[in-house]
């Protein structure tokens, strides 16, 4: 299984949720990839986030290892699934999908909602994470049973 995690930038959400999915899939044995990207060119080359890697260190996760990229077409035909955090990076990675077969890899993180960007505002890293964790343990429990 191939997973990649998307936002606007690569730097804040997407790396958490490239870390935590990681994480809880190597804590289940599971022989996932999981990768991240931004719908934006703003940070490539960049670590994430000094606050996501620090909320991630506070989880027992080291994320600095990370580098942000930005989504390319290619990325359909590696990834198995494609999550991304709001619905402008949904309708971004919409607008470079080329058929039914690479817009059925394409959701939301959590079904019609969003998770908001911590950007700009210190308080929100902190609960970004637990909600981000929370639907990574959901989607990975949605795909193992999908994948039995």
């Amino acid at each position: 299984m191939k997973i990649l995690m998307v936002c606007l930038g690569n730097i804040c959400r997407s790396p958490l949720a490239e870390g935590i999915m990681q994480h809880l899939a190597d804590a289940q044995g599971l022989n996932w990839q999981v990768d991240s990207a931004g719908t934006g060119n703003y940070h490539i080359g960049k670590k994430p986030d000094h606050r996501s890697i620090k909320v991630a260190k506070a989880h027992g996760i080291d994320i600095s290892a990370q580098q942000a990229r930005q989504f390319s077409e290619a990325d359909f035909d590696s990834f198995d699934v494609i999550a991304v955090m709001d619905e402008q990076n949904y309708r971004d990675v919409m607008r470079l999908a080329e058929n039914d077969s690479q817009r059925e890899k394409v959701r939301l993180l959590i079904k019609n909602e969003i998770v908001p960007d911590p950007y700009y505002d210190d308080a929100l890293f902190a609960p970004v994470y637990d909600l981000i964790e929370k639907n990574c343990v959901s989607l990975l429990a949605e795909l193992k049973t999908q994948n039995r």
